[in-house]
């Protein structure tokens, strides 16, 4: 069974729930008790076309504010628009803020969405809803761990459907499992692969994919000629003899040399690698860019500390902005680089936008009625703006873009039927996306 190290600090959403309270892993083997056959049982699944052949999902964790980054005001009173500037982007008359440079300069490959608009203030609840598509059962604030024991979240789902490719894993989140991203009623083989590690860090390596120490290659493979002679003698059926296949995929996986390549960031060239960025965001999207490209179908990068209530600005300019406005230009460019972009999907959100006003903390609350969201790459169409919000930048203008909406369109893009139904426990059929509409000017 793989076992990952958690080596990220705690830290505090304005709830009180420390990060590593929120990712205690429970007892209903959602993440917890994940082995590797487990995750990589399921047959392929006839799919759909569908331009997008994958997905790289960065979520800024908490929330980040709109008017700061991606939907300035700059004619706003000084109260609503906060102190930054704005920067002219590669698409005229489009402008960002001036903290967003590396995704000004490439506005022309990827559209922002302004317009999109929920009405869930929480974050564990906003992050389950965006997550899953469904409203939570539980107020923000009471925190079932995992939040989705009855939902497939996102990534589940997308790795479901397409089906394994190469040899790394369907369904991987780094740098530790998203709150809500896990596998609900389809079980624990749908279960995210997770990386705990920082692999923006000198030390960085995927824990336990190499050989078990002291057990040298020939001891393990003649283990496994004794397992098969045995198999061989006594032969598993039904749930015994997939499990057997599943435990053969997880060896197949723990001593490929294509896996260990693929996890190997450190062969990056020093070049890209500062390109993304030497941070924990910018690693880990040139780690999701290297598992794309070895065939992973859903990468989910939760990149957290955008919940900023008190003095957020010094730390929008220094800590938050700069690293995820640079990684995610270096990740367009780089699968645009490498002929990957028309066939990867990538998107950067959070669970809510940014109160529109200042607080007397100088800094801003929950706003789920108004965020902005970037899509890139996929078969969308690059250089637009969809969608506008008022001039207090308080919610859409007209046309709000729903959770339901967002979810229909990526499931579109990666050619998923977003109508097919699974039963529930209770054996009641439930689609893949309740409601929606998919997002037609978004679609190239």
């Amino acid at each position: 069974m793989l076992n990952y190290r958690f080596r990220n600090s705690p830290q505090r959403f304005c709830d009180g729930l420390t990060r590593r309270q929120m990712l205690r892993l429970g007892s209903t083997g959602l993440f917890a008790g994940l082995s590797l056959p487990q995750l990589l049982r399921a047959d392929e699944q006839d799919k759909l076309p569908g331009k997008a052949k994958a997905c790289i999902f960065l979520f800024l964790e908490g929330g980040p504010p709109h008017q700061d980054t991606f939907d300035p005001k700059p004619d706003a009173p000084a109260e609503i628009r906060g102190p930054f500037q704005t920067v002219p982007t590669s698409v005229p008359g489009t402008f960002f803020t001036e903290h967003c440079r590396e995704t000004a300069k490439i506005a022309h490959k990827f559209t922002v969405i302004r317009s999109h608009s929920h009405n869930d203030n929480g974050h564990s609840t906003g992050y389950f809803y965006l997550m899953t598509g469904r409203r939570p059962n539980f107020p923000d604030g009471e925190h079932p761990i995992p939040t989705n024991e009855l939902y497939p979240s996102l990534g589940s789902i997308v790795g479901r459907e397409l089906g394994a490719r190469g040899s790394v894993p369907r369904y991987i989140n780094m740098p530790h499992p998203m709150s809500a991203g896990g596998p609900g009623f389809y079980g624990a083989e749908y279960a995210p692969f997770v990386i705990e590690a920082d692999p923006s860090q000198p030390d960085f390596e995927v824990k336990d994919l190499g050989q078990v120490e002291g057990l040298s290659a020939e001891r393990s493979s003649l283990r496994q000629k004794l397992l098969a002679g045995l198999e061989r003698d006594r032969p598993r059926q039904g749930r015994a003899a997939a499990m057997s296949t599943y435990y053969t995929k997880a060896y197949d996986l723990i001593t490929s040399p294509e896996a260990r390549k693929a996890f190997a960031i450190q062969s990056e060239p020093r070049e890209v690698r500062e390109a993304y960025g030497m941070t924990q965001v910018g690693q880990c999207a040139l780690l999701g860019r290297r598992m794309v490209e070895a065939g992973c179908r859903f990468v989910g990068i939760d990149a957290p500390g955008w919940d900023v209530h008190f003095n957020c600005f010094p730390s929008l300019q220094g800590d938050l902005i700069p690293p995820a406005d640079r990684a995610f230009a270096a990740l367009i460019n780089d699968l645009e680089q490498r002929g990957l972009l028309d066939s990867t999907l990538v998107v950067m959100m959070g669970e809510m936008g940014r109160t529109p006003r200042v607080n007397a903390e100088a800094g801003r609350d929950h706003w789920s009625m108004a965020q902005s969201a970037c899509f890139a790459g996929g078969g969308t169409k690059p250089g637009l703006i969809i969608g506008a919000t008022d001039k207090q930048a308080a919610a859409p203008v007209a046309d709000p873009i729903g959770v339901s909406d967002i979810l229909r369109t990526i499931h579109t893009l990666l050619g998923i039927d977003s109508d097919k139904e699974y039963p529930d426990p209770l054996g009641r059929p439930l689609p893949i996306v309740n409601g929606g509409r998919v997002i037609s000017e978004l679609i190239a």
